[in-house]
């Protein structure tokens, strides 16, 4: 696997959707089995596993295991702490040692346009875990050089113990699972004003 070093945006999603299956998001475990994990990592071309995007033909390798499941729950919190950490500094000795699971010498190659772009390269027999946090880990450094460490945060939602990187252009996210948090919240203030004006 080539992992683009230039998107970064792609990576932090990974490192977001890993990291709202907590049950500290979710109030329950989201990652029980395999067919969890695969479910999270659909969006995204693990090529080597049999997580590729629905109707890709990139997929076809081995399935995850249960020991997998188990691998990218530790993995989670690895990812969690990074996004936690206190200073700048922190969080890229975090994420480093997460793009240090499989990550060879960067590679300079040129992207489907035409472009030259560097690439991380990840050894072949590489597994699921080490690629996510290779992909992870280069992602997040990427986010803290483009757009600084205050892109990790915790979720705005009471009551939530979530926290997210925020990629975004305009750094406005406020919630880890925006369709989720999100749609909690706004049901809350409107039932809030509902019953104030009831009174």
């Amino acid at each position: 696997m080539l992992i683009p070093m230039g998107d970064y945006a792609a990576g932090v999603e990974v490192a977001n959707d890993l990291v709202a299956t907590s049950p500290d998001v979710r109030g329950a475990e989201a990652l029980s089995g395999p067919g969890d994990l695969v479910a999270v990592l659909s969006g995204y071309d693990f090529a080597a596993y049999d997580v590729a995007p629905y109707g890709s033909t990139a997929g076809g390798g081995a399935a995850p295991s249960a020991e997998d499941v188990e691998k990218v729950r530790f993995l989670r919190g690895e990812v969690r702490a990074v996004m936690e950490s206190g200073t700048e500094d922190e969080a890229v000795e975090r994420a480093a040692m997460l793009a240090g699971h499989v990550g060879l010498a960067p590679v300079l190659r040129r992207d489907p346009s035409g472009r030259w772009q560097w690439y991380v390269p990840t050894a072949r027999d590489a597994s699921l875990v080490a690629e996510l946090a290779a992909v992870v880990g280069v992602s997040l450094l990427g986010l803290v050089r483009a757009l600084g460490h205050g892109r990790f945060r915790a979720c705005a939602a009471p009551g939530c113990g979530g926290v997210f990187a925020d990629a975004s252009r305009a750094g406005r996210r406020r919630y880890c699972v925006p369709a989720l948090c999100g749609n909690r919240t706004n049901v809350a203030n409107h039932r809030a004003r509902r019953r104030e004006v009831a009174r």
